[in-house]
């Protein structure tokens, strides 16, 4: 069987840092690490033939080749995922489609004419796919019923098919699931509140497979919740630590974690050890009453900027998740998120309107109360799109609200002092790693970025100023500063994509809501 495994296309986001990574020469982010998981799954006299559509769009002599089209995506691919499908049965290809999107949502995929879904975890419903695919059969439904596989019996991913020189990090898991019950979350909706880790073993052997294809970049641990099972993370850390220091440190490692990694010191100090560089938090939101609401009850146990400035002075750069828009939310919501994140210093808030993602609790939640918002009620998991309910104060304010505070977050002066702040304390790493030479993209990004934060635009004297405080004051942190400084070469873009697709989406919004419901509009306003 030749199998064309294809990976849609994301929108440009917050995190797709394109003005970025067009300075040191890559592509994307991260890899897809479903697909090749995928290929590692099924029967290995397959032939494979990958196509990341964010790399390369894929060429008539891969349709060609094909026997068989393999689609896996998230919800925020989900145009680019229909296009693919259409294109492919429009080209006599069977297809079958798996992934977050699919599981959650299937009915559309069916609909857009997916020859197969193979839904929830492949461990489990992979084989039973090609079973039926021995039986002669050319179309069905494949699901777990609620099992959840062991994940230590999955294979290392195939990461030789992917064009390594195209990504800047590199994806591996080490668990799934989450203990927590957040109201707006679909983490365990897909994969449940027990968290599943592979062994130690398996992981190194994993990075073993990378190091050897001359990877020496940083890897990104895509679980859940890194620490959502503490004692098997350990485990693996005891084991990751040395590995690490017998190659010279290869890789640096980020990763996802919930705020009571703060309370864990020991753990963090294993992080660092491991050479873990930096942590995103899902904080959501400074108030108390509206993380009451939402059942994000873990963050109102401890003070949200003690728990951050711990995190980051323990070495760890802290990376943040921000919402707007939680019902019984207070007027300026957004200026309080700007507080918080100018108090801890964040550099990178990911700043977004709630969305009610399908199945979750909250979706279950506002269907009963018939608050879902029509053809849009699947949403998008984009930031630059509105909320897809009917939220308890006026969409109007919470979207006004949004955009000005995506703007003032990422204004160039506030950003660099953000970055500046962050790392000039931090600890910097207590081993050395293995020299690595560098390339020439990183040094032309590098004057890229001196010439136009340091010379051509109004922030030359704050970097110039800052630049040199950091060679006096933490010289070991400065490579990550600057890293962080070329940043906002994809902030300042892309918040401009906000402002214009969020006012753009109000006005029809508002237009639409004059013209079908003249009366409602002034009540919404007053609510």
């Amino acid at each position: 069987m030749r199998a064309l495994l294809l990976n849609p296309k994301f929108p440009k986001s917050f995190w797709s840092f394109d003005k970025a990574l067009e300075l040191i020469g890559r592509q994307v982010s991260l890899p897809p690490l479903s697909l090749i998981t995928v290929a590692a799954i099924l029967p290995q006299t397959w032939e494979f033939r990958l196509v990341d559509r964010n790399v390369r769009p894929e060429t008539e002599a891969d349709w060609y080749w094909a026997e068989l089209v393999i689609l896996s995506g998230m919800i925020v691919q989900k145009a680019d995922l229909f296009d693919l499908i259409a294109e492919a049965k429009r080209r006599g290809k069977p297809v079958a489609v798996g992934g977050p999107f699919a599981t959650s949502v299937p009915e559309p995929i069916k609909a857009a004419g997916a020859d197969f879904l193979v839904l929830d975890e492949g461990e489990i419903t992979l084989p039973l796919w090609v079973e039926a695919l021995g039986r002669g059969e050319t179309e069905g439904v494949f699901r777990a019923d609620g099992e959840k596989p062991d994940v230590t019996t999955s294979p290392i991913p195939r990461f030789d098919l992917l064009d390594l020189s195209a990504y800047s990090e590199m994806s591996v898991q080490f668990s799934r699931g989450c203990p927590y019950q957040c109201e707006f979350c679909d983490i365990i909706v897909l994969y449940g509140r027990k968290p599943r880790t592979k062994t130690p073993e398996q992981l190194l052997a994993e990075l073993q497979v990378l190091y050897d294809l001359g990877w020496r970049r940083s890897v990104f641990m895509v679980d859940d919740n890194f620490i959502g099972n503490k004692r098997n993370v350990k485990r693996m850390l005891q084991a990751l630590v040395p590995w690490m220091q017998e190659r010279g440190y290869p890789f640096s490692f980020s990763t996802e974690a919930s705020v009571d990694l703060a309370q864990d010191a020991e753990l963090m100090q294993m992080m660092i050890a491991a050479n873990f560089t930096a942590v995103f938090l899902g904080i959501e939101t400074p108030d108390t009453d509206s993380l009451s609401h939402t059942q994000k009850h873990q963050n109102t146990r401890s003070p949200l900027v003690e728990t951050v400035q711990s995190i980051n002075k323990a070495g760890l750069r802290v990376m943040a998740g921000f919402i707007v828009g939680f019902d019984g939310e207070k007027p300026r919501a957004g200026d309080r998120i700007i507080e918080f994140v100018e108090a801890t210093a964040i550099p990178q808030a990911l700043f977004s309107m709630l969305q009610a993602l399908p199945n979750t609790a909250l979706w279950h939640r506002l269907e009963r109360e018939g608050r879902l918002q029509g053809r849009e009620q699947e949403a998008n998991g984009h930031q630059a799109t509105l909320m897809n309910f009917v939220p308890t104060r006026p969409l109007e304010d919470i979207a006004q609200e949004y955009v000005r505070c995506f703007w003032e977050l990422y204004d160039p002066h506030r950003y660099l002092g953000r970055v500046f702040r962050h790392f000039v304390d931090m600890q910097p790493r207590k081993f050395k790693r293995a020299f690595v030479q560098p390339e020439l993209a990183d040094l032309r990004a590098l004057m890229i970025i001196t010439w136009r934060q340091g010379i051509r635009r109004s922030t030359r004297g704050l970097f110039w100023r800052q630049l040199g405080a950091m060679a006096r004051r933490n010289p070991r942190m400065l490579k990550a500063y600057i890293v962080n400084c070329a940043h906002l070469e994809h902030f300042i873009d892309y918040r401009e994509i906000v402002r214009s697709e969020i006012e753009a989406q109000l006005a029809a919004y508002l237009a639409q809501a004059a013209t079908e419901r003249p009366d409602a509009l002034p009540m919404a306003r007053a609510s």
